[in-house]
C-alpha cells in the first residue's frame, strides 16, 4: 500500500549503516593496498639491482681471483628514489664493477660485504648465512619504502644462496 506524499528512497539509519560498513571496508582495504604496493615496487628494483651486482661480482672474480666490498650506495635509502649516477661515476667501487643500472633511480641502497672462506662472519641481521669454505660475498638492500626513516625494509642475497630473504618486507 503506498502512502500518499512520501517519497521513495532510503531512511537514515540505512544512509549511516551503508557509510560504516563502506568507512571499516576502507579502513582495511587502503593500508593492504599501501603496503602490497610498496612491496612491487621494492620487487622491481630489488630483483635486477641484485641479478646485476652479482653477475658483476662473478665477472670481477674471474678477472680479480676476489669479490669487491663496496659501501652502501646510494649512501641512504629514499622512497621517492635518488639518482644512482653517482654509484657508477668514476672511481667508484660500482665503475670498478662494470655495473650497468636497470633504472637510472634508485629507492634502496646496496652494500656488498666479501670474505674469504677461512674467516668466521658474523651473520648479518635477521638473515640466514653460513660462509662457505671459499670466497664469499653477500649484498644488503636497505629500502626506506613508506617514506619512514624508523623502519626500513632489508634484503639479502649471498654468493652461496641467490634467493632473497625479506625483513620488514614494504616498510
Amino acid at each position: 500500500m503506498k502512502r500518499s506524499g512520501a517519497l521513495p528512497g532510503f531512511t537514515l539509519l540505512e544512509v549511516m549503516i551503508t557509510c560504516a560498513v563502506i568507512a571499516i571496508l576502507a579502513a582495511i582495504a587502503i593500508p593492504a593496498f599501501s603496503r602490497e604496493s610498496r612491496r612491487g615496487k621494492a620487487d622491481t628494483e630489488i630483483a635486477p639491482m641484485f641479478a646485476e651486482l652479482s653477475v658483476r661480482q662473478e665477472q670481477y672474480k674471474i678477472d680479480n681471483s676476489r669479490y669487491l666490498t663496496t659501501a652502501a650506495c646510494p649512501a641512504t635509502p629514499s622512497a621517492a628514489g635518488v639518482s644512482a649516477a653517482a654509484c657508477v661515476a668514476a672511481g667508484q667501487p660500482w665503475t670498478t664493477l662494470r655495473v650497468v643500472l636497470p633504472t637510472q633511480k634508485l629507492r634502496c641502497s646496496y652494500a656488498i660485504t666479501t670474505g674469504l672462506g677461512d674467516v668466521t662472519v658474523t651473520n648479518p641481521s635477521a638473515f640466514t648465512f653460513v660462509s662457505p669454505p671459499i670466497s664469499w660475498y653477500y649484498i644488503i638492500a636497505t629500502c626506506d619504502m613508506d617514506g619512514v626513516a624508523a623502519v626500513t625494509s632489508k634484503y639479502f642475497t649471498s654468493s652461496v644462496d641467490s634467493s632473497i630473504q625479506k625483513q620488514n618486507e614494504g616498510r
